[in-house]
């Protein structure tokens, strides 16, 4: 049986789940595959660590270089993360015509242009199955499962940090702080959180499902990003009152035409790429999906609505796209293909991300008022001089103090009109604190 011989880049958490699973499955990987997959060397940073993955020294090195200048090495399995050494590992290996397997998410959203356009020019593929939500093959249905669909709407929920930390918010009753530590505590989160909660995991993540799903590589600056920090169990609790659960969500969409907006050359319609936590109903399918589970949510012009859920992190999930990632390369080698599906379309390359501030949609906004007469006219004439309408208003009882909660929906509005008039809404007298605007998605 032939072999194809690997070198692994990264012995940490991932890099451990991969020689083990190789390890385990082995022998079945060669059964499907008619290819002997061989780990011949592992470079890491210091060979005498411990690890939770026992790793004979004699397939440890610390040279990445001469790992990927071996020519007995076929396939070179990035897994150190990071986007500095990272990227020259990955452009190194591609200049030398063979073919890389990543999970960096980051790298990719920093560099995945021009990784794609060195592995263009030397005959060679970048694989990246393992970059996003993990054990959900997010990446192959994207660029061949759904090969025949324009993709209208995606909804991710990408980050497990996050959406653990939101459902423990809501089934437990307990505030954000005291969620993130225990994430932290249970290993959910790091030690130093903002990655996850501030929502950069998921702008990396959004940003590469975004560009296969358009076919135009998205720039991370041009993706909005809000974390999860300010949302308090109030809205947790008046969400659910209102039919609604709160999910932080990677959003990539086609939003309707704006008036006297133009469309691209190829007529083809800017899209939406945007990270933040919005209010979804209860009965939408992607409302039960809990805890450090990832989902995705897409909408194509013929399959129409399809979901896709896992586990999005840790060792096993992780490896487990890597090992797809792996078959694929290796039987490309062994046929021949450099590449079978391109991860970019000619045809839509003129595309690009629109501004949030064009964005239309609805709005449930939180504000702590002085309780007297009067208060609620001046908002909503800030709002109705916005050309911003109210469908519904909630003051709870029972709150006491200098300032109480008001809730308001607010009816679809440009997110420009909706931040200017809470602008000013905010410098009013009888507004006391920070406004929370949550956005509302309705999958439509």
């Amino acid at each position: 049986m032939r072999k194809v011989t690997l070198g692994l880049v990264g012995g940490g958490t991932v890099g451990g789940g991969v020689f083990q699973a190789i390890k385990r499955n082995g022998k079945l990987i060669a059964s499907r595959l008619g290819l002997r997959l061989e780990i011949a060397k592992v470079a890491v940073r210091n060979p005498g660590k411990g690890r939770a993955v026992a790793i004979p020294s004699a397939v440890l090195t610390t040279d990445w270089k001469a790992v990927v200048a071996d020519p007995k090495i076929d396939i070179i399995v990035e897994l150190i993360g990071g986007t500095t050494t990272a990227r020259q590992i990955t452009i190194a290996a591609l200049k030398a015509g063979k073919p890389v397997v990543t999970a960096n998410k980051a790298l990719l959203s920093a560099h995945g242009e021009e990784l794609f356009e060195t592995a263009r020019l030397h005959g060679a593929n970048l694989y990246y199955e393992a970059s996003v939500a993990g054990g959900i093959p997010i990446i192959k249905i994207l660029r061949e499962s759904l090969i025949g669909n324009r993709i209208s709407h995606l909804y991710g929920i990408v980050n497990g940090t996050c959406n653990y930390i939101l459902s423990r918010m809501r089934d437990k009753g307990e505030d954000f702080d005291f969620v993130l530590s225990e994430a932290q505590r249970l290993g959910y989160a790091e030690a130093e959180p903002s990655l996850d909660v501030d929502g950069y995991d998921a702008q990396h993540k959004t940003g590469i499902l975004a560009s296969l799903a358009h076919g135009f590589w998205v720039n991370p600056r041009t993706i909005h990003v809000e974390g999860i920090r300010h949302i308090s169990q109030l809205d947790i609790q008046f969400a659910d009152q209102l039919g609604y659960v709160i999910k932080q969500l990677g959003v990539v969409k086609q939003p309707a035409p704006a008036k006297n907006k133009p469309r691209s050359k190829n007529g083809f319609q800017p899209i939406q790429v945007s990270v933040y936590p919005a209010l979804i109903a209860k009965s939408h399918v992607l409302a039960s999906m809990n805890d450090v589970f990832n989902a995705v949510f897409i909408k194509g012009d013929i399959v129409g609505d399809t979901l896709y859920c896992g586990h999005g992190a840790g060792q096993d999930a992780t490896a487990s796209a890597v090992l797809s990632d792996l078959a694929d390369a290796a039987l490309d080698l062994k046929f021949g293909t450099a590449n079978r599906v391109p991860p970019f379309v000619p045809h839509e390359r003129e595309g690009w991300v629109t501004p949030l501030d064009d964005i239309v949609c609805r709005y449930y906004l939180r504000l702590n008022v002085v309780d007297r007469p009067g208060t609620f006219a001046r908002i909503a004439n800030l709002l109705g001089a916005a050309k911003i309408g109210i469908s519904s208003i909630i003051q709870p009882e029972g709150h006491q103090g200098k300032s109480v909660p008001v809730i308001l929906m607010i009816h679809d509005a440009p997110n420009r009109a909706m931040t200017a008039a809470l602008k000013k809404i905010s410098q009013l007298d009888v507004v006391k604190g920070n406004p929370v605007m949550i956005r509302v998605e309705q999958f439509d």
